[in-house]
């Protein structure tokens, strides 16, 4: 099923499938003002129409969460989120290059490699991380037998993103994901970015350590990803 983007003042919604499943959907919000309920109601609607069974959202500040509350959403996964004040950011000591097209079916496999279920990603999810912004970067690291490292940085005026970030698992622990990160706050930098973002789930003690080692400085307010039958 093709997405479809709902748009109010301030903000929108994107609805599509989940991760490639016929029976889940995705509720991705971008707002300066969260939806209305009535927009929120729409939304089900629409997807109830579409034969979905249940829906996950993106991740939500609690402001944003309230209107899904409202409407009957709990919370699935909660999330930490980190900004960088791009700072000191020094040279990547691994080398990265531009993520071509024929790269996209092996960085898939790296994805499913290194997030369990839920988060991992399908071709429509990878567009959608590279898409969520208007400018991007995209870049992955080379090792002997494929692809080590693939990370998705994304930037909307004076705001940076890392939208997605994923290490082998064999090649842990050899500075790759550093080098990663640190390629992309550097493209912010370079383009006029003042603070990067950055979410990771609160069991993910691995992923925390590397962005707090990379220079990121978690914020007292997470995120949540909410969900619902339908």
């Amino acid at each position: 099923m093709t997405d479809e983007t709902l748009r109010w003042r301030g903000g929108w919604a994107r609805l599509g499938s989940w991760r490639g499943r016929a029976d889940v959907a995705y509720l991705s919000v971008g707002a300066d003002h969260p939806p209305t309920p009535e927009i929120v109601d729409r939304c089900l609607r629409l997807l109830r129409g579409r034969g979905y069974s249940a829906v996950v959202t993106s991740a939500l500040a609690a402001a944003d969460a309230l209107p899904f509350l409202d409407a009957g959403f709990s919370v699935r996964e909660r999330l930490h989120l980190l900004a960088h004040a791009m700072g000191d950011l020094p040279q990547p000591r691994h080398t990265t290059r531009r993520a071509r097209k024929g790269d996209r079916a092996e960085v898939l496999e790296l994805d499913h490699r290194s997030f369990d279920g839920f988060w991992r990603l399908d071709a429509g999810g990878l567009t959608n991380a590279i898409d969520a912004t208007p400018s991007s970067r995209f870049r992955v690291v080379d090792g002997d037998d494929g692809l080590v490292a693939y990370a998705v940085t994304g930037r909307a005026g004076q705001h940076g993103y890392l939208q997605r970030l994923a290490v082998d698992p064999g090649a842990r622990r050899e500075g790759l994901g550093r080098a990663i990160v640190l390629d992309g706050l550097r493209w912010l930098r370079r383009h006029g970015a003042t603070q990067a973002l950055v979410n990771t789930q609160c069991d993910n003690a691995p992923a925390l350590a590397l962005y707090q080692s990379c220079g990121f400085r978690e914020l007292p307010t997470g995120l949540c990803v909410m969900g619902r039958s339908l």
